[in-house]
């Protein structure tokens, strides 16, 4: 199986000419640390672009669809989970051909927006209403949504239900506009489900 590495994909597009001459930007490769890009990945994702965040939604999205690879994936969000770019890179590993690349690319375009970027504009708030309002919606699409998502077992079946609930808020989201996904998917990349199981979960 052919292992997708990030950091000579991001160097790659970063010397590609078309990307270079397009972004107006003239990068000196040698100064380029990749332990620094890996350490500094939640500042990356805070300047990417919209679209580039966009792009790493759609790949989470195709890769929750399939059974195999949504369970890897789902690892990734669970609320105490790592999500640095070390940690993608180890599950994009266990992903299908299709799905390394579209993370693949979608991981190079983040981190170069990211790299080359200003902070882009970010409300925690909204974007915790965006995530609650999918939240709402999914519950009245699917039974068990909310048992799924309130879950705070660590065995197996536990797992599987937040699993399932996180794939269908994922589902409810892609029919958001760009800006609102956007939203959503920066606070699950910096908090998983915390949020959203926090605020549905009954007060006991």
């Amino acid at each position: 199986m052919r292992r997708i590495v990030i950091t000579p994909l991001l160097c790659l597009a970063l010397a590609a000419p078309g990307i270079a001459s397009a972004q107006q930007y003239e990068i000196d490769l040698s100064r380029l640390d990749p332990a620094a890009v890996l350490s500094t990945g939640s500042d990356v994702l805070r300047r990417a672009s919209s679209q580039s965040v966009d792009e790493l939604f759609q790949a989470v999205l195709h890769a929750s669809r399939e059974p195999k690879e949504s369970r890897a994936l789902c690892a990734l969000f669970e609320p105490d989970a790592r999500r640095d770019l070390a940690a993608f890179q180890r599950t994009v590993d266990t992903l299908g051909p299709a799905s390394r690349n579209r993370f693949a690319n979608a991981f190079t375009n983040v981190a170069v927006s990211g790299l080359q970027g200003q902070p882009q504009t970010y409300d925690p708030a909204v974007a915790q209403q965006v995530l609650r309002s999918a939240a709402i919606t999914a519950t009245l699409l699917h039974d068990g949504f909310m048992l799924g998502l309130t879950s705070t077992g660590t065995d197996e079946a536990s797992r599987q239900a937040r699993c399932r609930s996180f794939r269908q808020v994922v589902d409810v989201l892609k029919d958001q506009p760009q800006p609102q996904r956007v939203l959503a998917t920066r606070w699950l990349l910096n908090e998983g489900l915390t949020l959203v199981a926090d605020e549905q979960r009954p007060a006991g």
